[in-house]
């Protein structure tokens, strides 16, 4: 998705906040995952990594559960990059994100 932010780095208040409406899913356990992600990390993300993470938001929250708790892994290298990168962050201890 582009944005004119995205050719400089930066990413808007307007994706931030799209972003964390987007992490708000349906499911408290999903909530617990995505939505410190996005608040401590979705602004560092490269350019490829925040795309990764807009289409991941895209799938189904069955998948997603099934992913975050180790379930499953995506089939999609893409998608199984940032959820590999959302994992790592669930693994690092609060004080230190």
């Amino acid at each position: 998705m582009y944005t004119p932010e995205s050719e400089n780095g930066m990413v808007s208040k307007e994706e931030l906040n799209r972003m964390r409406w987007a992490a708000r899913r349906g499911m408290l356990e999903l909530d617990l995952v995505l939505e410190p992600f996005v608040q401590s990390r979705y602004e560092t993300l490269n350019e490829a990594d925040r795309s990764r993470f807009q289409n991941l938001m895209l799938c189904e929250d069955q998948d997603l559960f099934a992913w975050f708790m180790r379930r499953e892994q995506p089939a999609d290298g893409e998608l199984l990059a940032i959820v590999s990168k959302i994992l790592e962050f669930t693994l690092t201890p609060p004080e230190d994100r």
